[in-house]
């Protein structure tokens, strides 16, 4: 059984349809790829199975139950787990405070026994902590946990939100654009993690990349969206060879393997040029 299942998902604003009549599955413990142009609807999608948007019309559903409406908080305790495009962590917070807010969905202490700091409480505190320390050392910041999150470099901080998201005690890892803006080291050190997400955790992994030799390298399936629609999906032979999927963002660079990022704006249905994040 799928672990995430979208039937005839859509996602209107106003007279925009960002996401139109969206099927997709993803099966367990698989990394499967969503990309498309700017504009194409694939953030938006990541919003609405987070709980950040409401479908305007369709069905989702993420391991046997409806997840269509629900908030963010609720999304999160069930195993639903983010990264963002532009990255959201605490810039005052040292990395290892950003990794324990993302571990308080699964503190069981109540604000009593917090104020009181009873023995629970202060356990339950210190197997956190410990707990963040390993997180943070599993995705390459051994030694980085009383940095500053805004001192880290770039890449770093990257890391960074995947060691939070993981916090969470995801089942499934919605990574948006976790390569943008990296090196080429960067970018290959990056791939390795989420396999080893996928083949060590068991972590089911959705991304966002526009990086096409990431997803070409680490994609068991790849679903293309385009103006909203899906208008392919298989493997990355497959993908490579669809004549839809060239068209409408690939290019002829694909044949020879010479694969490029390609931006479109979208236009809004005010005329206005949106800045891609759609």
């Amino acid at each position: 059984m799928a672990l995430l299942e979208a039937r005839k998902i859509s996602k209107q604003f106003g007279g925009l349809a960002a996401v139109r009549d969206v099927d997709l599955e993803v099966e367990k413990t698989t990394i499967t790829s969503l990309i498309g142009p700017n504009g194409a609807g694939k953030t938006t999608f990541f919003n609405m199975v987070s709980g950040f948007y409401k479908p305007t019309s369709g069905r989702l559903r993420f391991d046997g139950k409806d997840i269509g409406g629900l908030r963010p908080n609720r999304a999160t305790a069930l195993g639903l787990g983010r990264t963002f495009q532009n990255i959201r962590l605490f810039g005052n917070m040292t990395a290892l405070e950003n990794v324990l807010v993302g571990m308080n969905c699964r503190l069981k202490s109540s604000w009593l026994g917090a104020l009181l700091r009873t023995p629970s409480v202060m356990r339950e505190e210190a197997n956190a902590r410990g707990r963040s320390r390993e997180l943070l050392d599993y995705v390459g910041l051994n030694g980085k946990g009383e940095t500053l999150a805004r001192n880290l470099p770039y890449g770093l901080q990257r890391r960074l939100e995947i060691a939070r998201a993981l916090a969470t005690v995801p089942k499934l890892l919605l990574l948006d654009e976790p390569t943008a803006g990296m090196n080429p080291q960067e970018t290959v050190d990056a791939m390795e993690l989420i396999k080893r997400l996928r083949d060590e955790l068991g972590i089911t992994i959705l991304l966002i990349e526009h990086d096409m030799k990431v997803v070409m390298s680490i994609s068991d399936l790849i679903i293309v969206l385009d103006y909203g629609a899906k208008i392919a999906e298989g493997t990355p032979e497959q993908v490579r060879a669809d004549p839809k999927v060239i068209e409408a963002y690939l290019g002829k660079g694909i044949a020879t393997g010479r694969i490029r990022r390609t931006r479109r704006p979208a236009v809004s249905g005010t005329g206005s040029v949106n800045d891609g994040t759609a």
